[in-house]
């Protein structure tokens, strides 16, 4: 099992930053490390699907939502099992839960078919 816990998110106004981070912890890891996983984050707002934001595999590739692309960009910093969502020029629509995934395969999938997740961070943005 994989445990995932994001923190980070917050209220900002239009225009401003934050920055996600997901921790990954669990046993696992010792038989099969944390770099072998590819990590994503989606979101899901009020009323809404919940959709991919970006995800980075087990070689370093980045994939990011046209709708993100530009403004968030995703990273991982593999010796300390983290995983991370830089979000800059925040608009009033990115407002949402955002949720850390994890899959074993190693490859970026865009669906719902990822292994793990975390429980999500509010990440509210104003005009």
């Amino acid at each position: 099992q994989v445990q995932l816990e994001e923190s980070g998110g917050g209220l900002v106004q239009a225009g401003g930053s934050l920055r996600l981070s997901c921790v990954a912890s669990g046993r696992i890891f010792s038989r099969y490390p944390f770099s072998r996983y590819a990590m994503g984050w989606f979101r899901q707002a009020p009323g809404k699907e919940r959709e991919f934001v970006a995800g980075i595999n087990n070689a370093m590739a980045t994939y990011t939502a046209d709708s993100v692309k530009g403004r968030f960009t995703i990273s991982r910093d593999n010796a300390g099992n983290t995983v991370y969502l830089q979000m800059n020029n925040l608009k009033p629509g990115d407002t949402a839960v955002y949720s850390c995934s994890a899959r074993t395969v190693g490859a970026v999938s865009g669906g719902p078919d990822w292994d793990y997740w975390g429980q999500g961070t509010q990440v509210t943005v104003s005009s």
